[in-house]
């Protein structure tokens, strides 16, 4: 199973390739720049495609519904063009001037669509292709476009415009007919009064030859089009922001910008049939209700027991207190108001007929919102919403950690789905999800994708990707470990995250075993396994670990001199508060009565958890504070199954954690993970000391400023930009920046040693100062053993390779240039039989050892911000040197295999994304020299 990083979506990203030769110094085993090898891999096969856009329609301004085909369009003020049909439907269109789409028109049933923008561009759309194209457009130039209507299974588009004129459209072949209705032919002849822009355009449902036309300052008139000529009159002083018909077409009703709505009798033109406010207060003297905020949308409908129907949005009362944008639904003499999450862009109420002269049963109805679409089941009491198929909740709370995995386990999607089918869904409508339009496409891939994202609120969620359309597996909510502050008496460690105090900073997935590790904004780890069986746990197993800064200004808890730093001895303590006492209990410490000590940020759930079906909580790891320091954020973490191990690691050093004996392994400052003998050991310091941050975008000789935050890379303050922390602590930026964290970890069977010829378990640690070193551990066989006898870490990390920058991806190749995936342990389910156990508890085997000693049996792939490194392993022989890029820096980087062979995918800061497509050739060379 090959993984890949994603950092963000990414939109019109230019590919480029770097052309700089390579400058490693010539070594054994290096390749000559003269040797001619096939290369497998082309420029081609790295163009870039954008196949799909997931997510919300950013900025949307517009919806139309075909009642035939069930398909719902939406239209965006960035000129893009969204269809929606079934759960899998979906497609993606844009314009090319990028307008903004004002409105959107379906020709019902026949398989296309007119959309108008801003710039007084019509187009049409057909739809009936794979690929939805415009087959007409028109532009007009003198007048600005404000109002479209196409009548039912009609060839006439009729256009209102700014002017107040009315033009029409022959759809068949999309050019203007002769006929114009203009405003003064509209209005009453003595009037002399512009009457505004046309607001609305509707043909009387039992005759199209009436036309209702409203203009903005309150006039609505009845046009003959047979005679041209105004049959009746309607002015209300108070402007129109919509109209509707009654299905019989003897009535519509209005709405207006004081929260009115008034009915006319179309025989009746001189007075108002009914004037009602329905969020105000209605007078008993015969006066004028009290003004309210506009109805900006009101739509007419009947039952079949012929009951009024109405829906509008907006009306409210000005002394409406708490109520952000709210849907009312008017059915005989009962109001029930909606309040949405977010404010409504449009509606449109679904009926059981699509012919517009039928009584409209009304059975749902779709809203439209800045952030959100909602279908409102009218069908049942309290009108409950249905459940939205589509992956529109991507951003439901902020994504701040994203993960993307290929060729997953085959029975891993199934066994998702089917617990997060059993997480309890309640208040949502029964019914099928009315919009139900459109065929599956063919996009499946032939290897299962799954996508994970975690977000701002401490939830994480698992998305199938192996089709054009995401789909959610199981959603997890990592907050239920904890307990929820009541007040500020009780936010004492929690204060430090102003906001989002669960938000996911980054996760480790191994899919075969299906352990999950995440790490928290609140300097939290948890450990998850995957269970289909239900429990309860009584008490949430919890680890706190003080990991102290090693600088000077800092006090150190060894009052020791000048002493060779040494290894905890493994498994000989399973809390830091056993090796360093504590200065002040956390429990019930007040941090006005001095320094904080040993207190976490967050307070992990006292009262017994109930865990579904899914990921269960197996442990919970928190960093405390020292001396008054808050934690640090997490920078980097990973999980290995097949050791039971976690590691992790930020700017004042690492972390190893026995999840399956529930013990502390490792915990080290940065500076102790260098071997006493390396010339290039970095001593502590103090941060007073200014100095140019490692791996910064700009050089010391271009002339920029290399303290700006524009020249900085991620590592560079130890990626603590991710949230916004509020601290009472003495860590200067300064002091950020000079810190060398940990940014990143893999762990491999490889050779901890020059000297080894057998591969073991190892651990490879890289930092942002451009450190590689690697950690040797020791692991007891499985089964019993495992968990009686501790992990044992042999020895001091060994450097043997600085790069560039911080360091952001390492992999191994065997002999080959085939990539090593970490070993692992199949999934078991903890809460099955211990027969079961036993049976699906077989480690992996490890990689078989070099039968040929002296020769390179592996070949270690390490990227930067700004370099790549090709070395042989046991040797640590640098075979290959890239200088990635000079002007920015590397975000993400990964290796991965394309088209049989093997690269290094970088995304950079400039928007790039940057393949080396020579790691295979050179490896190649270099093992046959």
């Amino acid at each position: 199973m090959k993984k890949f990083n994603i950092r963000k979506v990414l939109d019109g990203l230019t590919a480029a390739s770097s052309s700089s030769p390579s400058s490693a110094a010539a070594q054994p085993g290096t390749p000559k720049e003269n040797d001619a090898v096939q290369e497998t891999l082309q420029s081609e096969n790295f163009q870039l495609c954008k196949t799909v856009r997931h997510g919300f329609p950013y900025q949307p301004s517009s919806m139309a519904f075909d009642p035939v085909q069930k398909i719902l369009a939406v239209g965006t003020q960035t000129g893009a063009l969204r269809l929606f049909g079934r759960a899998g439907v979906e497609c993606y269109c844009q314009h090319e001037s990028g307008a903004a789409v004002i409105q959107l028109q379906f020709l019902i049933n026949e398989g296309a669509l007119v959309s108008v923008l801003t710039d007084d561009s019509i187009h049409l759309w057909n739809l009936r292709q794979k690929i939805p194209a415009i087959l007409h457009s028109l532009k007009f130039n003198r007048e600005r476009i404000t109002y479209c209507h196409l009548p039912f299974q009609s060839k006439w588009l009729y256009i209102g415009t700014e002017r107040g004129n009315i033009h029409i459209v022959n759809v068949e072949s999309f050019t203007l007919s002769g006929y114009v209705i203009m405003w003064n032919k509209a209005i009453e002849l003595s009037t002399k009064t512009h009457p505004g822009p046309v607001v609305h355009i509707s043909d009387n449902p039992m005759d199209e030859g009436k036309l209702l036309i409203g203009f903005e300052c309150g006039v609505v008139v009845l046009w003959d089009l047979k005679s041209k000529k105004a049959d009746y009159r309607y002015n209300y002083d108070e402007a129109i922001h919509s109209v509707a018909w009654h299905h019989e077409g003897k009535q519509f009703v209005c709405s207006h910008s004081d929260g009115t709505l008034t009915t006319w009798n179309i025989r009746a033109p001189a007075k108002a049939a009914q004037i009602i406010t329905p969020h105000g207060k209605q007078p008993k003297d015969g006066k004028k209700p009290e003004p309210c905020k506009p109805i900006l949308k009101v739509e007419y409908k009947t039952t079949r027991a012929g009951d009024p129907f109405m829906v509008l949005s907006g009306g409210l009362s000005y002394d409406t207190v708490g109520r952000r944008a709210c849907l009312t639904v008017m059915h005989g003499k009962s109001t029930t108001v909606l309040e949405m999450d977010y404010p409504i862009v449009d509606f449109l109420t679904l009926c059981e007929t699509p012919y517009p002269n039928d009584f409209q049963e009304p059975y749902a109805v779709v809203v439209l919102l800045e952030k959100d679409l909602v279908v409102i089941d009218l069908g049942q009491i309290g009108y409950p919403i249905y459940e939205n198929p589509y992956p529109l909740t991507i951003h439901e709370s902020p994504v701040t950690c994203c993960e993307y995995f290929a060729d997953c386990p085959a029975g891993l999607i199934p066994a998702l789905y089917s617990v997060g089918t059993r997480q309890k869904r309640q208040g949502y409508s029964k019914k099928e999800w009315p919009i139900s339009g459109g065929n599956w496409g063919q996009g499946t891939q032939s290897y299962p994708e799954i996508i994970i994202t975690g977000h701002a609120d401490g939830s994480i969620k698992f998305w199938d990707a192996s089709a054009l359309m995401l789909q959610v597996l199981y959603k997890l909510k990592t907050a239920k470990v904890f307990e929820r502050a009541r007040g500020k008496e009780e936010k004492s460690g929690a204060d430090i995250v102003e906001e989002d105090p669960f938000a996911i900073q980054t996760l480790s997935w191994c899919p075969e075993s299906r352990m999950l590790c995440v790490a928290g904004v609140s300097a939290h780890v948890i450990v998850y396994r995957f269970s289909k069986q239900e429990v309860t746990t009584e008490d949430v197993q919890l680890l706190e670990v003080r990991m102290q800064c090693d600088f000077s200004d800092v006090d150190s808890p060894d009052p020791g001199g000048d002493q060779t730093p040494t290894l905890p001895t493994p498994g000989a303590s399973s809390s830091p508060q056993e090796s360093e006492p504590p200065t002040q209990t956390s429990t019930g410490s007040n941090p006005s009565d001095g320094p904080r000590d040993n207190i976490p940020c967050l307070q992990v759930r006292s009262s017994p958890l109930k865990q579904s079906p899914g990921y269960q909580v197996e442990l919970v790891v928190q960093l405390v504070w020292v001396s008054g320091e808050p934690p640090q954020p997490i920078t980097s973490l990973a999980i290995n199954s097949s050791y039971g191990l976690v590691v992790f690691g930020n700017s004042n050093g690492l972390a190893v954690v026995d999840y399956l004996q529930k013990t502390l392994l490792l915990n080290m400052g940065t500076s102790e993970l260098y071997s006493p003998s390396d010339p290039y050991q970095r001593q502590p310091h103090s941060p007073r000391k200014a100095r140019q941050p490692s791996g910064a975008l700009c050089d010391s000789n271009d002339g920029a400023n290399p303290s700006e935050d524009r020249c900085k890379s991620p590592t560079s303050d130890a990626k603590d930009n991710s949230f916004t922390r509020s601290r009472s602590s003495s860590v200067t930026s300064i002091e950020r920046e000079t810190r060398e964290a940990i940014s990143s970890f893999h762990f491999c069977e490889s050779f901890p040693r020059k000297t080894d010829t057998l591969v073991s378990p190892c651990l490879l640690v890289g930092t942002t100062q451009g450190s590689v070193m690697t950690v040797a551990l020791s692991v007891p066989p499985g089964g019993d053993q495992r968990l009686q006898q501790s992990v044992g870490i042999s020895s001091c990390g060994k450097r043997f390779l600085v790069l560039k920058g911080g360091i952001l991806t390492m992999a191994l190749l065997d002999s080959t240039a085939t990539l090593l995936p970490p070993v692992y342990e199949p999934w078991y389910d903890p809460n099955a039989s211990d027969e079961e156990k036993e049976k699906s508890r077989r480690r992996r085997p490890a990689s078989p050892p070099s039968s040929q000693e002296g020769q390179e049996s592996q070949f270690a792939v390490l990227c930067s911000e700004k370099q790549a490194k090709v070395v042989a392993m046991p040797s640590q022989t640098r075979l290959y040197k890239h200088n990635i890029t000079e002007t920015s820096f590397v975000l993400r980087a990964d290796v991965v295999l394309m088209a049989g062979a093997n690269c290094i995918a970088c995304f950079c800061a400039n928007g790039h994304i940057m393949t080396l497509s020579n790691v295979s050739r050179l490896l190649s060379l270099a093992f046959a020299s």
